[in-house]
């Protein structure tokens, strides 16, 4: 495993983390405790320290399962976790943004995380209007002064969400959390330049395109009822194969899994400090941190991964 500075928080991450939307239900299939106790200590044992997660992956569903699996090594790890949305229910969230509804939050997510402070403490894919609000950002900096968040970052929703990030500086965040893969290089344009004049760290999340980038799928793939992918434009996602299937035949070397090297892709960008895979087993985690050692590999030779 490789580490990086996530921009001026100074802490030391690993280039691949553990993104946990999965452990919330949502993901197709519902979790046990021991298989997120399974999954977390898989992750620790390939050098994996950062897990992301948020308040409305179920209603602190995710965080309760990882609270307990990490409650004997909580120093080990940097936490990631989000907030602005309360789970009702199957892709049923609703926002909530003001002040006291977001220290609500973060004293809920800190109660099913088991622990007294969060390394980074998200801004979640909410509009400009709440993310303008002064209050909820002094109320935020008053939560750092005592101790129950580390450092504060922003999720932006859109991934050309410049307003946002060109603004992290003054709301005290130093983190940015984006959509960034093969198929969507949107934040190249704007967002990343942003973030390297800022020094913040840049979190890569759906670096798989959602499962396209696995290596899984054939043009003209049809997917579950229950699966996300399901409700994407028909057209854009046989576009999208199409695209996966010339790049696995014209980038992607021989001998190594397309998933892999997306991951690796993403990390070859000096802007990235880590990518956010979700994993739905130990063997997954496994493959997602083989990328790590992609990764250097492309970092000597970085032309041979664009």
């Amino acid at each position: 495993m490789k580490y990086r500075r996530l921009g001026k928080t100074g802490l030391k991450v690993s280039v691949v983390g553990v993104g946990t939307w999965q452990f919330g239900g949502e993901w197709g299939r519902t979790y046990t405790q021991s298989e997120v106790d399974r999954v977390l200590a898989t992750a620790k044992e390939v050098g994996i320290n950062l897990i992301d997660t948020a308040e409305c992956y179920g209603d602190h569903l995710s965080e309760a399962f990882i609270g307990e699996a990490i409650a004997g090594d909580r120093q080990e790890w940097v936490l990631a976790t989000k907030f602005g949305h309360h789970f009702h229910g199957h892709q049923d969230r609703t926002g909530h943004w003001t002040p006291d509804e977001v220290q609500k939050q973060l004293e809920d997510s800190l109660r099913a995380l088991r622990t007294d402070y969060v390394d980074l403490y998200q801004f979640h894919s909410g509009a400009d209007e709440f993310f303008d609000r002064d209050d909820l950002w002094t109320m935020l900096d008053k939560q750092v002064q005592a101790g129950k968040i580390r450092h504060l970052g922003i999720s932006i929703g859109s991934n050309d969400n410049l307003h946002q990030t060109a603004a992290a500086s003054r709301v005290n965040a130093q983190a940015i959390q984006v959509v960034y893969n093969r198929l969507d290089r949107k934040p190249e344009e704007r967002v990343f330049p942003s973030c390297v004049e800022q020094d913040l760290g840049v979190l890569a999340r759906v670096p798989l395109a959602s499962g396209y980038l696995s290596g899984k799928y054939k043009p003209g793939a049809s997917f579950a009822a229950n699966d996300v992918r399901n409700r994407h434009d028909r057209d854009e996602r046989d576009a999208k194969l199409l695209s996966v299937d010339e790049i696995r035949r014209t980038e992607v070397p021989e001998g190594v899994s397309m998933s892999e090297w997306a991951l690796a892709w993403c990390l070859t960008h000096p802007a990235v400090t880590s990518v956010i895979p979700g994993c739905k087993d130990e063997e997954q985690v496994r493959m997602n941190a083989r990328a790590a050692e992609l990764a250097l590999v492309s970092e000597d030779h970085p032309q041979a991964w664009k």
